[in-house]
């Protein structure tokens, strides 16, 4: 009597299991499905009180000297934000991020105005799941088409948080600095 419950519960079971598969697959479709319609669009500002990571650092900082506002545009919303300075070395402070990214666009403009070699990711934060992920690979891929830019390399926290980040999302650890660290994006072109 008792191996006979056994075996009819066995298939009650497994169709229970099936069916809360079935209904998790369903929810991650639903939660990351905002993914495929999203785009990468170039920003002239951005709200820097929402930068988890820098929000010192206003739009003037932001914009001038070459430096550029990526942002991830869902429905009309931005939902993802990264910010970069091109330079032609790598930087340890914010305070040499400035300098190195000035004089790179000096440069540049008796060349012809591509600045810098190194993409410096200075900042990048999130409002949606997903987002910090999406930003960086779409930007990585800009970076690759580009001509002048052989290097994308990140001006990151001290934090756990951003190391499991990028170590995460495929950089290596270049240096860590008294108050900064470095991670690096292979670039195969």
């Amino acid at each position: 009597m008792i191996k006979l419950k056994k075996k009819a519960l066995r298939p009650r079971i497994k169709a229970r299991i099936r069916k809360s598969k079935i209904g998790i697959n369903i929810h991650v479709k639903n939660f990351f499905g905002w993914i495929k319609g999203a785009e990468i669009v170039e920003l002239s500002n951005c709200n820097t009180k929402e930068d988890p990571v820098r929000p010192e650092l206003n739009n003037d900082f932001r914009t001038s000297y070459g430096r550029k506002i990526y942002g991830v545009k869902y429905k009309g919303e931005i939902h993802a934000v990264m910010c970069f300075a091109f330079t032609n070395k790598i930087p340890k402070t914010v305070k040499e991020l400035d300098l190195l990214s000035r004089d790179a666009f000096l440069q540049s403009v008796r060349r012809d105005q591509r600045i810098g070699q190194i993409a410096i990711a200075y900042t990048v934060w999130s409002k949606k799941k997903g987002g910090g992920k999406l930003i960086v690979k779409e930007v990585f891929k800009k970076i690759k088409k580009s001509n002048h830019l052989n290097r994308l390399v990140t001006l990151s926290p001290l934090t756990d948080m951003a190391r499991k980040f990028h170590l995460n999302n495929g950089a290596f650890e270049v240096q860590v600095n008294e108050n900064t660290q470095n991670f690096e994006y292979k670039i195969i072109k």
